[in-house]
């Protein structure tokens, strides 16, 4: 759900209908949970798709017209830093990526590049929500990838493009709670599978919201290379990753709207959220506490670097920063910068708890409905201490 302006909107204007008419917001109905032969099936088919080459390539996919930061960046630094597979950041047109709903980099490679370096295609294709899931260029460039053996997996609202392509036609999927409608109707011929953070079906696979990232990507590397998941999972601060999800937990509610009304109207509490970057930062830490802060509807994150000149991340992609030193000085030692140096499990539950210190407990509670992230439930598998809170 990377849209945010849009979607503040259209609260705005059912908090005003409820208003005056008052209002119900029950969880939209679910189908029954798969069978456990099923759930078998879905956990195991991306390890049954093997690549056609020795090292993997992986495509993850970007869009210059805006791409969700934590679904982008979080695939591509743990893929990079996991060393199973060559992976490249694609976009229709290389240069910079304004990332939704914070971050900019910038990706040097455009599909006719890697369609030029790689003609019979990736062996597995990443696609992050993209805020223009309809261009022809990318429709039908994912449609060839997939025709040519490759795994697509789509990460969040990704799922979205994936049903532009028509390639959910006949498979099961997942996505983001909020897209479940709109799932529906654009993909037809497909069905719709709870309680699955990842399913895979058929060379094709979706997830759950923007938390899904860490948990999926996790499964793919392990599928790669089995026991590199586990030691990649315990890099980000986890003692393992379940593929389990509570789907009927997420539904916009009543308090959800009143935290978005409130937040949006009382406008002289915005404020931006300075992260101090350096060359070598966590792509997937930094990705997730700004991702959380830029969702509560008060605040903004914003990258802050001591130098001119584009940061370079830890899987090497360029980050652009405001250039400000005495800035940069001041937010170091700051909740968001000092989560941001954290592994990345820990980055996103210390942020979650920052905010609900500083903005309540309501906009934390939102804040990890949109991310489609159960604290308690992500709690049991944490291994965050030795961390600064």
């Amino acid at each position: 759900m990377p849209l945010l302006p849009s979607l503040s909107r259209w609260l705005l204007a059912v908090a005003a209908c409820c208003a005056t008419s008052g209002c119900s917001l029950p969880p939209e109905p679910l189908r029954s949970p798969p069978s456990p032969a099923a759930l078998q099936h879905g956990e195991a088919s991306i390890a049954a798709r093997q690549p056609r080459r020795a090292r993997p390539t992986v495509a993850v996919l970007a869009h210059p017209e805006g791409t969700e930061t934590t679904d982008f960046l979080v695939p591509h630094a743990l893929l990079q830093r996991s060393g199973v597979a060559t992976v490249h950041a694609v976009a229709p047109r290389a240069g910079r990526i304004p990332l939704m709903p914070a971050l900019e980099v910038e990706v040097n490679w455009d599909l006719a590049r890697f369609d030029a370096q790689y003609p019979e295609g990736a062996d597995y294709v990443i696609v992050p929500a993209l805020h223009r899931s309809d261009d022809p260029a990318v429709l039908r460039w994912l449609q060839r990838q997939h025709r040519q053996g490759a795994t697509v997996l789509a990460i969040c609202a990704g799922s979205l493009v994936l049903a532009q392509a028509g390639l959910l036609d006949g498979r099961g999927y997942t996505g983001h709670w909020w897209d479940r409608e709109t799932l529906r109707r654009q993909a037809r011929q497909a069905h719709f599978v709870p309680d699955r953070r990842l399913w895979m079906d058929q060379g094709v696979g979706t997830t759950t919201g923007v938390s899904a990232s860490l948990p999926a990507t996790l499964a793919l590397i392990d599928a790669i290379a089995p026991g590199m998941g586990a030691h990649m999972a315990r890099e980000a601060g986890l003692a393992g990753w379940s593929l389990g999800h509570a789907s009927a937990a997420f539904a916009l509610g009543p308090g959800d709207i009143w935290a978005v009304v409130r937040n949006s109207a009382l406008w002289w509490r915005h404020t931006s959220i300075p992260i101090a970057v350096e060359d070598g930062m966590d792509d997937a830490a930094l990705a997730l506490v700004a991702d959380a802060w830029s969702r509560t509807y008060q605040s903004q994150a914003e990258a802050v670097a001591a130098r001119a000149g584009p940061v370079r991340l830890a899987s090497g992609l360029p980050l652009y920063a405001r250039t400000d030193a005495a800035e940069y000085l001041r937010a170091a030692p700051m909740p968001a910068s000092r989560h941001a140096r954290q592994p990345a499990a820990c980055a996103l539950a210390r942020s979650l708890s920052a905010i609900a210190a500083h903005q309540g407990e309501r906009t934390a509670g939102w804040v990890a409905k949109q991310l489609e992230y159960l604290p308690p439930q992500e709690a049991a598998a944490l291994q965050c201490s030795g961390f600064e809170e």
